[in-house]
């Protein structure tokens, strides 16, 4: 049951990432510098393994906060939210911070991602909390 609450968890952060960068997808383009054509879309296109990739990828953090619940005693849906939240605002959101300053990139890039961090992070600790 355990793997089936993480690829649900995981399953979950992704659609909000669908509709979380389909509304900031302008704001997100400009700060991230992304070339695009005179239609407004990125230059070149997104292949499907970038989308395969990111699931794969969420897979593994979700996992591991399964793990880190599961020692945590972290059960009720408020524990998950906040559990999760605390992993995307205190742990990745950081390290995107760190990546982007010296990367030099733009804060608005920043706050972006890691407030897709934060909230992903936030709906996976609440479905892990329902199985």
């Amino acid at each position: 049951m355990e793997f089936l609450s993480v690829i649900v968890a995981a399953a979950a952060a992704f659609a909000l990432g669908a509709g979380y960068y389909g509304a900031l997808a302008k704001p997100w383009i400009e700060a991230a510098g992304v070339e695009c054509d005179e239609d407004g879309k990125p230059k070149g296109g997104q292949s499907p393994m970038i989308f395969a990739m990111a699931f794969l990828l969420q897979l593994i953090v979700v996992g591991m906060m399964r793990h880190v619940f599961t020692l945590s005693g972290i059960e009720t849906l408020g524990a998950g939210l906040v559990g999760g939240a605390g992993v995307g605002l205190f742990l990745i959101s950081p390290w995107i911070a760190l990546n982007n300053m010296y990367g030099m990139r733009p804060v608005k890039l920043t706050l972006i991602d890691s407030g897709y961090a934060t909230l992903a992070c936030a709906v996976a600790g609440l479905v892990l909390s329902l199985f």
